[in-house]
């Protein structure tokens, strides 16, 4: 069953994170090649506007401004796409970082430039294969130690994730992780079919209807040939229970068309 909130990666044409648009300090602590910040900024709108469209959909994955936060994030209101905010650490919205009447006052700012604000994970579906997202890796940071633990994904059970924070120059894949931003990307938003590939190039990576039938399956050999201990009711209850549990998933699985047939 979903650990977080759903979200559909279907609709999502390109994605992002990292920006840090108006933070001073950010190509000299990411080496970036920008002499000053009004380089950085205006050049990271340039090449946002030169690869999405106005109708494109965009996910961006967190640390999107910093900085006068007015000033900063008033210039992503001119990106192109319409545009969702999964909150970073950096991000005057971000739960890990900021206190709720924090978020409750900048968050008018941030849907103002016309974003719309996610959870810090979410987890969904791309071309039927499950996939998570998040600001934060299952583990890395641009640090030391791992920071802000308790809002990264629980555990790393082999479900691909999407993610930024890093800065790290590597370019996408690692393991189940693959990191979208913009240091590794020539500053520029990512097609998500850059995604589909590594997912399907993945060993063994199932649907997620396909990795939900599986469980069904077994836990119906189980139930229907194994053998029963002294109490037949208890060991039915706990079956049936199971049952229950992976016929739900298995149905929440299907296709939305094919759920109403």
């Amino acid at each position: 069953m979903s650990q977080y909130p759903w979200f559909d990666f279907d609709q999502v044409d390109f994605v992002t994170s990292d920006q840090h648009f108006g933070h001073a300090r950010i190509s000299e602590l990411a080496e970036r090649p920008f002499a000053t910040v009004e380089e950085m900024n205006a050049e990271l709108a340039r090449r946002w506007n030169e690869v999405v469209g106005p109708d494109d959909t965009v996910l961006h994955l967190g640390d999107l401004a910093l900085g006068p936060i007015e000033e900063s994030v008033g210039l992503t209101a001119h990106l192109n796409g319409r545009r969702f905010l999964v909150p970073g650490n950096h991000d005057r919205v971000s739960p890990a970082t900021q206190s709720r009447r924090a978020i409750e006052r900048f968050a008018p700012l941030y849907e103002a430039a016309g974003w719309s604000i996610l959870p810090e994970v979410i987890e969904g579906t791309r071309r039927g294969y499950r996939i998570l997202a998040c600001h934060y890796p299952y583990s890395a940071d641009s640090h030391g130690t791992d920071r802000h633990t308790t809002h990264r994904p629980r555990e790393d059970d082999g479900v691909p994730l999407l993610h930024g924070h890093t800065h790290t120059r590597d370019h996408g894949p690692n393991g189940h992780q693959f990191h979208v931003g913009v240091d590794a990307h020539e500053f520029t938003p990512i097609r998500f079919t850059v995604i589909d590939e590594w997912i399907r190039s993945r060993p063994g990576i199932e649907t997620r209807l396909q990795a939900a039938t599986q469980e069904a399956r077994t836990v119906l050999a189980d139930l229907v040939g194994g053998e029963t201990p002294g109490s037949d009711a208890l060991f039915y209850m706990q079956g049936y229970n199971e049952l229950v549990i992976v016929l739900e998933e298995l149905l929440d699985a299907l296709p939305h068309d094919e759920q109403h047939e």
